[in-house]
């Protein structure tokens, strides 16, 4: 049976592992999923639908994150330790913590910066001093300084 050509001579019939027939390749502009990756919802979403729904319990008709946060505020007032702290880390930010280096260490991380400088220009890659420095954080916690 002789093979199927198009216009320029080529075969229009791929049948085979990785080629499939023509026939059943997808059109140009054409999703092979049309659907799209189905939705899905984060804890942090559920979270958030949840808190945003009323209290039936409440007097006050208020949600459950208004009711919450009087909890951790009346908690808070009380002297509970924890519930100042969670009050300040939400609405103030968690503190930074520091790291002190040796100078030894901070020339070892000095060094992995510029080794990664050097690598990504030798792939013809731009690599800033920061974007090392914030590669190298993925791997190494004390990193961080090294931006102070």
């Amino acid at each position: 049976m002789p093979k199927a050509a198009d216009k320029q001579g080529k075969n229009t019939e791929r049948v085979g592992k990785g080629k499939p027939p023509v026939s059943a390749q997808w059109k140009p502009g054409q999703s092979g999923n049309p659907a799209g990756r189905p939705k899905s919802i984060t804890m942090s979403e559920a979270y958030r639908r949840e808190l945003a729904k009323l209290d039936p319990d409440d007097k006050h008709g208020r949600t459950f994150a208004e009711v919450l946060a009087e909890q951790i505020i009346i908690k808070a007032k009380g002297g509970d330790v924890q519930a100042v702290r969670e009050l300040t880390d939400r609405t103030e930010g968690k503190p930074r913590q520091t790291v002190t280096l040796s100078m030894e260490k901070r020339d070892q991380l000095e060094q992995a910066v510029s080794g990664i400088i050097s690598e990504a220009e030798a792939a013809g890659v731009p690599c800033s001093r920061e974007q090392a420095i914030s590669t190298l954080a993925l791997f190494t916690p004390e990193v961080s300084t090294l931006l102070n």
